[in-house]
């Protein structure tokens, strides 16, 4: 992998497989870790970013309502987004494109940290992508949003995050709500900018794969399940153009207007 880095040739392989679990698959979950604005070196052998992304991945395997979906990772090539080059969202694309060839077309839900977070969304333009879980993304002003019409979008992000901007993953929220796609925010008290996994997220990935794999899901009935509160999207992008579909609101939820409390959050 380290050989093939920096050019993108080569065997380069973007997929980091399991072994196929069984029963056959019928849905992929794909975990993307975070990694640098600028950088043309290949990730470490040690990668803090991926290991950062392993207790959500343990959480996603243990649930046993997930046995049959497949739970893989993308490999980058680079470090760094890279400005225009934007390398991560090749590394996504060449993925789910391995992920088609060893297992057929399934819905997929991709889910990132921050900057994976960011090549998540822009690559879910991918027919098979049914939705993102963005965990403390990069979203800065301008992010595309049109191409997530009919994508859903589950956002969870700390206000206090000084690596990237809560603000700005509710104002691209708001945006891409008015595009078309199904959002929903919440926001994680104590999180920071490392991921926090919280014992409910797994059922919130779950529901965005529909219970028939392909429906599109309500994620906002199962936060409501889960006891969540939804909070009005206005209340935190107020200075968001305004919605050319006013009677639609986009949702956000906070872990700290939980009903049942006692659920502990990890820091990874």
């Amino acid at each position: 992998m380290r050989g093939h880095a920096f050019d993108g040739t080569g065997d380069h392989r973007a997929l980091k497989l399991p072994r196929p679990p069984s029963p056959p698959a019928s849905a992929a979950i794909l975990v993307l870790h975070g990694g640098r604005a600028d950088s043309l070196e290949p990730p470490p052998l040690l990668n803090l970013p991926a290991l950062r992304m392993s207790p959500f991945a343990r959480a996603l395997n243990r649930d046993p309502l997930l046995a049959d979906v497949l739970i893989a990772s993308v490999r980058y090539r680079l470090r760094g987004w890279n400005g225009h080059r934007a390398d991560p969202v090749r590394d996504t694309r060449h993925a789910l494109e391995e992920l088609r060839r060893a297992a057929g077309p399934l819905p997929v839900v991709l889910v990132g940290h921050s900057m994976g977070a960011r090549a998540a969304l822009r690559a879910a333009d991918d027919p098979q992508v049914r939705g993102v879980v963005a965990l403390a993304p990069w979203c800065p002003p301008g992010e595309p949003v049109a191409h997530l019409a009919d994508r859903t979008i589950l956002a969870l992000h700390d206000e206090a995050d000084r690596i990237t901007s809560a603000t700005g993953t509710w104002r691209y929220l708001a945006r891409a709500h008015a595009a078309g796609a199904r959002v929903l925010g919440i926001r994680m008290p104590g999180g920071h900018h490392p991921v926090a996994v919280h014992p409910e997220q797994p059922s919130l990935v779950r529901a965005m794969l529909g219970r028939k794999y392909g429906e599109p899901p309500s994620l906002l009935h199962a936060a409501e399940d889960f006891g969540l509160h939804p909070v009005p999207m206005r209340s935190l992008a107020p200075d968001v153009a305004a919605d050319p579909a006013p009677r639609r609101t986009a949702p956000v939820i906070s872990l700290g207007d939980r009903r049942r409390r006692g659920a502990r959050l990890q820091v990874l």
